[in-house]
This record gives structure tokens, sequence and C-alpha cells, in this order.
């Protein structure tokens, strides 16, 4: 670099200088500085709070007040702010204000923006896996975000199954992308409350994932026009149920008035013969004609609530059947509906891709693979209901020929089997997994092309690929704090959801920028080497020098940091150090 006009800096937080660099130059500081928030402006605009509190987030801060507070201050590091281009950073608590007071309508239009700034990202790894005529792999989850269950102001919070305990808090629905370039990136987030479950939003996280990448497979239609048109016999045996029920509580309902007109006239009969009995003073004897009038009586009343009881009986089975009919209208009706919706989007789909969707055993209802199925996925899932692996277990015996997929477990699969209740037949594997003395036993689900059960360690180990999106939750609770709550306004919680999982994107697409970037040959930082948990938790907090001339920017990394004697080459972009902005 030359030494003309060279200016110094020093800096606590290395990183987070040449992320704000990176923002810059790719223009996701001008984005978030033109969004209209309705705060009022005092030492420091509302946007650059916004901006601080990303800023917070991708270095790791645990609690908000470490903004102003930590051994090192992140308020206080002019380098950071001016490499974001900013004049300076607020305090903690102004940035606690701004996010208490944004809308939700503000909090949309920020994600909006972060949804802009990654869409060129996005869409060039899309373009790579459609070149490469590779099919996409998505995973979705559900994760849930606990707070104190004695906290009163986090507001619709609710109890749900958190980290396998009942916690209050809130759920958020994810979906991550694997890429060439990048590995895994988080493609949508939607924010829910604690008592959200897994088999709800199985639909939602691929319509999100969907509308987020801008893509979809072809619709299965004919599977979907198949199974409405094996409809049509379970509702016309439901439908002749139906009318030989209500001939029967017809039936029952005459039986019942005749019964009761019968104990009516007797009853008469029996009030005429007492009070001629009463007229002539005379006796009732155990076979007069007034002692078998009583018993005519009694005989009558009981009649009448044994056909009282019939009636019951014949109009719950009408009601039952009723209810069945209705449900069963609905459901076809809806099949129609996503029928003729899916007709519509083949037409439509100028570009269909081949993707798959691979889910944990609580998105795996039938509905809900049925609809995976008709939407156009590869479908990889575990059967939610636990009775599948009963009956797998069942099939198999001493006999049986177990192959090995992993250090401790062994699969046995059935192709095309027809499970009760599921409307396709299903490629189905029975693993068991050895545990010191334990014995365990789960199952496996697959719909699609793959020819899963000729090869069951590449399913096995397919499978449990998925473990890409929960080491990405991890990553995001242990990383970047998303379980650590710094806001109780609902619109902030929802924007700080957000920005955790734009954060582990951000960085990974700021690495490959910056390794790309000219630089010395001697003593450069190797960034590709660096993890994200390594680059916010070390990088984003080492000591360094910012040096800036006309050419462009250095940080030198002190000798008493992590990466003592390395330099990092930054372009020199957005607003020069020091400039006299209003805000």
């Amino acid at each position: 670099m030359s030494e003309n006009e060279e200016q110094i800096q020093q800096t606590q937080h290395a990183f987070l200088v040449a992320w704000g660099q990176f923002a810059q130059a790719k223009g996701l500081t001008q984005r978030i500085e033109a969004v209209k928030l309705r705060q009022k402006n005092y030492y420091h605009r509302p946007q650059t709070k916004v901006l601080e509190f990303l800023a917070a987030i991708l270095g790791g801060l645990k609690q908000l007040q470490e903004i102003s507070l930590a051994a090192h201050p992140l308020d206080k590091d002019q380098a950071v702010a001016e490499a974001w281009g900013q004049a300076g950073w607020a305090d903690y608590s102004g940035v606690s204000r701004t996010m208490s007071g944004l809308s939700w309508e503000e909090a949309h239009a920020i994600v909006a923006e972060l949804d802009a700034f990654s869409q060129p990202f996005l869409n060039a790894e899309l373009e790579l896996l459609c070149k490469q005529k590779k099919r996409l792999t998505m995973d979705g989850d559900l994760t849930g975000i606990p707070v104190s269950n004695t906290s009163t102001s986090y507001p619709n919070a609710a109890y749900g199954h958190m980290d396998d305990d009942i916690q209050l808090g809130y759920q958020a629905g994810v979906v991550s992308l694997l890429t060439e370039t990048y590995g895994r990136l988080w493609l949508s987030g939607t924010h829910h409350p604690g008592d959200t479950v897994s088999s709800t939003q199985a639909e939602a996280l691929v319509l999100a994932a969907e509308a987020r990448i801008g893509l979809r497979p072809l619709r299965r239609t004919d599977g979907l026009e198949k199974r409405l048109h094996e409809y049509a016999p379970i509702l016309e045996t439901v439908e002749e149920r139906l009318k030989t029920q209500r001939k029967a509580v017809e039936n029952a309902q005459e039986r019942l008035k005749q019964a009761q007109l019968q104990a009516e006239e007797r009853n008469q009969e029996l009030e005429t013969v007492q009070q001629a009995y009463l007229a002539h003073k005379r006796p009732e004897r155990p076979t007069s004609r007034l002692a078998l009038l009583h018993k005519r009586v009694q005989a009558a009343l009981k009649r009448q609530e044994s056909r009282k009881k019939a009636l019951d009986v014949a109009q719950r089975k009408l009601d039952k059947t009723q209810t069945r009919t209705q449900l069963l209208l609905k459901e076809i009706n809806a099949l129609r509906q996503r029928l003729e919706r899916f007709k519509q989007e083949n037409l439509t789909n100028q570009q269909p891709i081949e993707a798959e969707f691979r889910l944990d055993a609580g998105f795996g209802t039938y509905e809900n693979i049925a609809l995976l199925v008709e939407m156009g996925y590869e479908v990889y899932t575990k059967p939610h209901n636990h009775k599948v692996t009963q009956v797998l277990r069942s099939k198999v015996n001493e006999t049986t020929a177990w192959t090995r997929v992993g250090a401790n477990a062994e699969m046995v699969a059935w192709p095309n089997l027809k499970l009760k209740s599921c409307p396709y037949p299903l490629d189905v594997a029975l693993e068991r997994f050895y545990t010191g003395r334990t014995l365990k036993h789960s199952a496996l689900c697959h719909f699609g092309h793959d020819p899963v059960t000729q090869d069951l360690p590449a399913w096995f180990n397919h499978y449990n690929g998925r473990q890409t999106i929960e080491a990405g939750i991890k990553e995001s609770k242990q990383v970047f704090y998303l379980h650590r709550i710094k806001v109780r306004s609902e619109p902030a919680i929802f924007l700080q959801e957000r920005m955790a999982l734009f954060a582990a994107n951000f960085i990974r697409w700021a690495a490959h920028w910056l390794a790309e970037q000219p630089q010395p040959q001697q003593n450069a930082l190797d960034i590709r080497k660096m993890g994200v948990k390594r680059q916010v938790q070390v990088g984003a907090h080492v000591s360094a020098q910012v040096i800036r001339n006309s050419e462009g920017m250095l940080l030198k990394f002190s000798e008493h940091s992590a990466f003592a004697g390395k330099v990092l080459n930054l372009p020199n972009g957005g607003h020069p150090p020091h400039s006299k902005q209003k805000f």
C-alpha cells in the first residue's frame, strides 16, 4: 500500500471492520439506510441503530448491553462504525429503544432488504446447481426459542416442546439449502408462538422456501387425480351408510312414537279403572284388572325407555356418519382445489426443478408426506406414528438379513410398501442401533426416484445428512445466541430471528469475498480455513490496526492477538473515514 495520506485507526473488532466493508461494497448498508422508520433522530438515526443491532449479532454478543458494557465496547469502536458507513454508534439503551419501537411493517421492511441483498448470492448458487443438473436439497425444521417460564413480558409467548422439555417461548420454522460454494445457506425463517407443532408446518416450510428461491418442481397432478378418483367408492359407501342410518333413525322414531302412544293409552285406561275402583270401593287384588293394568303400564314405560335408547344409538351412529361425511367432503373439496391450483402452477412453471425435502419425524404425518409427494418433491423423512416401527419389527425375525449402515447401526428395507392410511406406497426401512446394552429401533420413509432400498448405507447417510440443519440451528444458538432474546417487542424478536439466520449466510459470503481480494504473499490471513464460529468468536474480537490510504485498506493484526503478524487486505469503499455526515 502507498503511504501517501495514510490514516491509521485501532480496532478491537477486526472482522466487524471487514464485514462492514463488505456490507458497503455490496450495498447492504445503503439498503438499510433507505428503509423508512417512523422514529425521531436524536444523536443517531434509527437506521444506524438497526445496523448496530446487526453488527452486535454478527459479533456474537450474548446480551444487548454488551454493546456498551463489554471489556471492549462496540459503541466505542470508531473504526467499526466507519467501516459500516456510520459516523458513530449509539449506546445500547438507544439501540434497545429503537428496536422496541419497531412496528411489524418496519420489521418486515428491514427483512425484505436483507432478502434483497441475499438474492444475487442465492441466485448464483441456484444457477450453478441447475447448470450442473443437480437436484436441490432442502432441509426443514422447527426450533424452539425458550424464555424464562416465569416471564410475563414476552408478547404471544406460549408453552411448547423445546429442547426435550415443555418451556415458554417461541418457535422458528427454518429451511436450509445445500449449495456448492457455501455449503449450508438459510432460505427462510418464520416466527411462531411456542405451542406450534411440527406436524402443522410442513406446507408452510415448503411454500416459504419456494417463495424464497422463486423455483418449484412440477406438481404430481396425476397422483393427485388418482387419489381423488379413489375417494369415489369410499364416498359412495359412506353415503349409502348415511341413507341406511337415516332410515334407521326414522324407524326408531316411529317405534318410539308408537310406544309413547301405547303408554299414554294404558295410562288413561289405568286412570279410568282406578276411578271406578275408588267409586265402588273395590280393593286391588293381585289378579284383578287394576293390578294387570299396572303391570301393562310399567311394561309400556319400559318399552318406551328401551326405544328411546334405541333412537339415541341410531342417532349417534347417524351423527358420527354425518360428521365423517362432512370431513370427507371437506377433504375431497380441499384436494380438488389443490389439484386445480397445482395444474395452474404447472402451466406457469417455465423452469421446473428437481428438488428434495428432508424432514424429521415431527413432520412425517401421512398427510404431510402425501402433500410433499404431490408438490413434486423427493421426500426423505421418518414416520410420525411410532406404530409404524412396531409393525416393521413384526416383519423381521432371527433369519432376517440386516445390512450394516454405520458403526452401531443396521437396516432392513421394503420397497413400495403400502402403509395403512398413507395414500402412496413408500420405501420403508427399519433401523436398529446398539447403544451399549440397549437396542433401539426407528423407521425411515422415502418417496421418489432414488432406488434407496438397493443401497441402504447410502440411504442412511443421505437422510442423516439433514444433520446439517441441526448443526445450523446449533450454530444460530451457540454462535449468534438466537435463544438469548435481546428485546421484548415481538417485531424486534422476529427481526432478531431473521438477522441471526442472515448473519450465518452473510459471514459465508463475506469470507469468499475477502478470499478473492488481492493479498500479500507472505503474511496474509487465510480466511478460507476459518469456520463461522472462529470468525465470530475470535475474528470479531481481535485487535488490529486499520490502515487506509487512497489505494485501499489493510487490517494489520496486533502482536497480542490470535492472528499476530497476519494482515488482511480490504477494498476501500463506502464513506471516507471521519466524514462529516449529518445523523
